[in-house]
């Protein structure tokens, strides 16, 4: 299979997994309890104003219509308008989209770089008190819970040590090379936070990886031609190990996601994760369905990549 085939491919998946996640996104949020209209209308308005502004929004509208209102809206470019900001959808996102970039990114990296050597010292010392360690390091951050570990952080960090701020991105009286310095501050209980949840798997993937790749004849033929452990390691077994760890960054991206969404709650973070709890609260369904699609996208490009990636780290993927 070529490579744009087996490109295009991936972007018709990509695309019938976002317009699914589109769907089911906007008929569940017309389960939610609750009456949206009361995030538009005032009380004290009178039926006449009331009802325009109904019109204006599309509410009077029966739920068929309103779908295929929303998805013309979308292949505009056109995610609505925020019903109590009353500004369009997509400046709310942009205005939280780099906070939660920074997050997550930040997590992301951290999580890669303190797992993935665990994972492979762990393997190297097979049987041993160490590899026993970092599994029980590994199966203990999958059972942690995001706003548990937030809080325990908070906790003793912030509250407790004062070390850290508790809450927001940044102090609004610092500026200059301190803004950037309080920036920074904000973000480590976060992204600590969200880097614990996140590091079992890895940690767990990557030793179960590498083991297997130790166990291969091409490890066994670098022994008996005198290279040392080292060097089999992490030149040889190491690239053939990444290659589940690779699929999991993919895959983690959702749960990654998801957790920021907790962590922004939590700690107040600013990003489009508090945005989603806000507009939960307020019913501003606009605000919601274009998060929603924001993070569908995300996550299916990550996953694309992902998948693109491991063809060219594994030719057999692509052929098959």
């Amino acid at each position: 299979m070529s490579l744009t085939l087996f490109v295009l491919r991936r972007l018709g998946r990509g695309v019938l997994t976002i317009w699914f996640a589109v769907t089911v996104t906007f008929l569940l949020l017309r389960l939610l309890p609750g009456d949206p209209a009361l995030a538009v209308a005032s009380t004290n308005m009178t039926e006449e104003a009331r009802a325009a502004l109904l019109v204006q929004y599309g509410l009077d509208q029966p739920l068929p219509v309103q779908y295929v209102l929303y998805l013309g809206q979308l292949l505009q470019g056109d995610l609505g308008t925020s019903f109590t900001q009353s500004v369009p959808v997509l400046d709310v996102l942009l205005h939280r989209l780099p906070w939660t970039l920074l997050l997550t990114v930040t997590a992301l990296a951290l999580t890669v770089v303190i797992g993935v050597p665990l994972g492979a010292l762990a393997a190297s010392a097979k049987g041993r008190t160490w590899d026993r360690v970092v599994q029980v390091i590994g199966v203990t951050g999958q059972s942690l819970f995001v706003p548990s570990v937030g809080i325990v952080l908070l906790f003793l960090f912030g509250l407790g040590l004062g070390w850290f701020p508790i809450g927001g991105a940044y102090d609004q009286d610092v500026y200059g090379f301190q803004w950037y310095g309080s920036v920074l501050s904000h973000l480590v209980l976060p992204a600590v936070s969200l880097t614990l949840v996140q590091l079992g798997p890895y940690v767990l993937t990557m030793r179960a990886a590498l083991v297997d790749a130790l166990g291969d004849d091409y490890v066994t033929l670098a022994r008996a031609n005198g290279l040392s452990p080292r060097r089999i390691l992490w030149k040889h077994a190491l690239r053939n190990a990444l290659l589940p760890t690779t699929t999991l960054i993919g895959l983690q991206l959702g749960f990654l996601v998801g957790g920021a969404v907790l962590t922004e709650t939590v700690f107040a973070y600013p990003g489009i994760g508090r945005g989603i709890y806000e507009a939960v609260t307020q019913l501003d369904f606009p605000v919601l369905q274009g998060a929603f699609l924001l993070l569908a996208v995300t996550v299916v490009a990550a996953n694309m990549l992902t998948d693109i990636a491991y063809g060219f780290l594994d030719p057999r993927v692509k052929a098959s």
